[in-house]
């Protein structure tokens, strides 16, 4: 099996975690999803699953029903940055197709009727955005798009008229954070057009000092002119968070160092950790590895963000339900074994 996308280091990944190229497409000949029938939305998807599966690539996707998965299930797929809230909790017939190693997700019936979303560790906004024209591409041939000569791809929500991209990279700022320096950097890089939010996107908070930026319009410029702006941006951002860590070092070395053991140690011999002390717990180990502090796996520890969310935990626990105080313990079980080792 392919390794997960997420469990890999990619480039700037001592601050970049991720990227993520979304594109947002509806089919010509039907209502937006919220307006369609039960028979419309089942045919939305197999349309979708028809045209995937006879594309170059077509064999390495897998088609999930989610209207039909288990809250767990879903919300798994969902802590995974998989599929959003929207198809999660949504109404009617959904589904997503998703690629062996995680990379590709193709989400049928959200907001829209197809949202191809592609996934890669680091930052690798050029790379995301091919593989994700490519697969629109491979789609459109076989499908109607709804296209206006002047509008471009018609969304519902207005703001993703245009190239109906959203382009998002997951940034570790831990420096910028802890010198309150992120709310300003927050104001600046809106006044660019683009926004900062939390670990889950629009309206979710800030874990482990865990940011999402992304832009926030699509109509007017191209899909080349939105990435390149981005990584522009995200190219003064890197600067500054690893300016301010050599400044946090200069100021007082033994102070953090302290903070990344104590961390560390916690991490190692806990009985019971929560969801929110844990990111903060392994956000200060990350910094410290980054900083040349302590050494540890950046891949590992990627990988560990994930695999304690709740639903993630408990998932692993192969049980369907578990109760806060039970997955802390089981938190910090899986937190104790992969450092003591």
């Amino acid at each position: 099996m392919n390794k997960k996308w997420y469990k890999r280091k990619g480039k700037e990944g001592d601050i970049v975690l991720s990227t993520r190229v979304r594109l947002a497409r509806n089919l010509r000949d039907y209502p937006f999803p919220g307006k369609m029938t039960p028979t419309q939305e089942r045919e939305v998807v197999d349309a979708i699953a028809k045209a995937m599966a006879s594309s170059p690539s077509g064999n390495d996707f897998q088609l999930i029903e989610i209207s039909s998965l288990p809250d767990l299930e879903r919300r798994t797929l969902m802590e995974k940055h998989l599929i959003s809230n929207d198809l999660a909790e949504g109404k009617g017939v959904r589904a997503m197709l998703l690629s062996s190693d995680e990379s590709v997700s193709i989400m049928i019936n959200e907001e829209d009727h197809l949202r191809i979303q592609v996934l890669g560790a680091g930052l690798c906004l050029e790379e995301c955005l091919k593989k994700a024209i490519e697969i629109d591409d491979a789609l459109d041939s076989n499908l109607k798009y709804a296209f206006d000569e002047t509008l471009g791809y018609l969304t519902k929500c207005p703001t993703n008229l245009g190239t109906g991209i959203r382009a998002s990279v997951m940034l570790h700022l831990p420096a910028l954070t802890k010198s309150g320096a992120i709310r300003s950097l927050a104001t600046s890089v809106g006044k660019l057009g683009f926004v900062v939010r939390g670990l889950y996107g629009e309206g979710s908070m800030a874990k482990g000092a865990l940011y999402q930026i992304s832009n926030q319009m699509t109509l007017g410029f191209d899909e080349e002119t939105i990435v390149k702006r981005l990584g522009d941006v995200l190219a003064q951002i890197i600067e500054h968070e690893r300016n301010y860590r050599k400044e946090m070092l200069k100021a007082g070395k033994l102070r953090i160092e302290d903070q990344v053991w104590r961390s560390a140690g916690t991490l190692a011999y806990a009985r019971s950790v929560s969801t929110d002390e844990a990111m903060q717990l392994l956000s200060d180990l990350r910094m410290g590895v980054s900083m040349g502090l302590f050494e540890a796996d950046i891949e590992k520890l990627n990988s560990l963000l994930w695999e304690i969310q709740p639903a993630n935990l408990t998932k692993a626990s192969g049980k369907e339900r578990l109760t806060p105080e039970e997955r802390d313990v089981r938190r910090a079980e899986l937190l104790r074994k992969a450092f003591q080792s």
